[in-house]
Formats: structure tokens, sequence, C-alpha cells
């Protein structure tokens, strides 16, 4: 399965020196690590100041699943290239979606929402990512009800999302906040995941959990159900026959 990990890999001056410590090899290098660890992926990775942001036509050709992690820059990814990675998703490439990423563009296109919209905090909480679909393909290998995050930024609701056709995920913050953090949709042929955990000034992607959570996710996001392609757009068409 052929995997791009993207991700703008431009941290705010006051994250800079926490994130280079975290992810010397940017937080786009970390998650290809362990997905290259996994086995089954050919794993690819790119960021924001790469030739066509990193997910040019060519870059992208071939690939089946593309996990997207985005913070503050994703105003200045080229329209052109949300439209194709729209258009790719559509025609059947699976997308992941990780921690602020529910701002882009790309992800409030597929939507249909403004998906910016939910409660956020950064106060090193702890968060309890609770299991909501334990027979869910996403969830497998992971133990118990549960799984915590020692410190993570928080994210609440209300989140402007529709709702999941399946939520795998809720996480409950120290400070009380909830979040749907683990959600499954289908939009045309292309399967798409968002996860809420990672950060970057946290650990969160060197943690076992969250590093199955990702494999699972990209696992799943590959294996949509095949459909025949669509015969083509803006076409003139003749009359169907009528029951006579």
């Amino acid at each position: 399965m052929q995997v791009h990990v993207w991700a703008e890999d431009r941290p705010l001056p006051e994250a800079e020196a926490a994130m280079r410590r975290l992810y010397p090899n940017g937080i786009q290098g970390q998650i290809a690590s362990f997905l290259r660890a996994e086995g089954g992926f050919e794993v690819t990775a790119a960021t924001m100041q790469d030739p066509g942001q990193g997910l040019s036509p060519a870059v992208m050709d071939g690939v089946e699943v593309l996990v997207f992690w985005s913070h503050k820059h994703w105003r200045e990814l080229d329209p052109q290239r949300v439209d194709e990675l729209q258009n790719r998703v559509l025609d059947g490439m699976g997308l992941v979606l990780l921690h602020s990423a529910h701002a882009s563009l790309l992800f409030a296109r597929l939507m249909g929402t403004r998906t910016q919209c939910l409660r956020w905090r950064e106060a090193d909480e702890r968060q309890r990512v609770w299991i909501t679909a334990p027979a869910h393909p996403i969830a497998q290998g992971l133990k118990g009800e549960y799984f915590e995050i020692p410190a993570d930024e928080t994210y609440g609701e209300y989140f402007e999302i529709p709702q999941p056709e399946t939520q795998v995920f809720l996480t409950q913050a120290a400070g009380g906040e909830v979040l749907r953090s683990g959600c499954c949709w289908t939009r045309g042929r292309g399967r798409i995941f968002y996860f809420s955990a990672g950060h970057e000034t946290y650990p969160v992607y060197h943690q076992p959990e969250v590093q199955r959570v990702i494999c699972n996710a990209v696992r799943w996001a590959g294996q949509g159900a095949p459909l025949p392609a669509w015969p083509g757009w803006a076409r003139q068409a003749p009359p169907l026959a009528g029951p006579g």
C-alpha cells in the first residue's frame, strides 16, 4: 500500500525548540518511521516547504492513503492542491487527518461544515481516549476500554462535524471536555478517518497506542470497497428508455 505522510513542518516560534527536540525528523518523519516499521506500506513523506507544497500530482501519483497533519498554515495550501486532493479522495484515495487538520480547508470541503469550530486549550492536560467501537478495525490491538495520553492539547465539543458513520474514539480531558476524537466517514469512493491526538509540543506520536491507531487507520482507509468508475461529467446523454 502506497502511503504519503504530509505535515506543515512550520511550528510557531514559541514551539520550534520543543518540536525539534521531540521530532528531530519532523512529525512527518516520525509517523513515516513507524509506518515503515509496521510493514506492508511503501511510505513517502513531505512538507509544505517541498516543491508543489509536497502534494503535487507527481508526488501523489499512485498514493493510496494520504496522512495529513496540519496546524496553523493550512490556509496557505494552494487551492489547486485542495481541489486535487478532494477529487482524489472522491475517486477512492484514503485520507487520515490528524490533530489540527480538523481546521483545514480539505477536511471542511469533504465534511461540508465549519470543521474548525471546537473548544481548545493548551494546558498540559491528561487525555483519556475511550474506545467506543472496540470491534472496528482501527481499534484492533488496543487493550482495555481506554488508553491515556499523559499530556496533549485539549479539544472539546461542540465540534462542528457531520455525525460520523462510525465513532471509534471519544476523548475525555482532565479539565472536563469531551470530543468525538476518532471518526470515520466515506465520501465518494474514499474512506476518511480523523484522529485528534498529537500537538507538536508533546511526544504523542512516540506513544505505542497512538502509533497502533494510525497504522490501523492507514490500513483501513486504504481498503475501501472498489466501485466502478463514473462514466464522466456533464455528458450529453439520450433519454432513458420508457416503460413501454
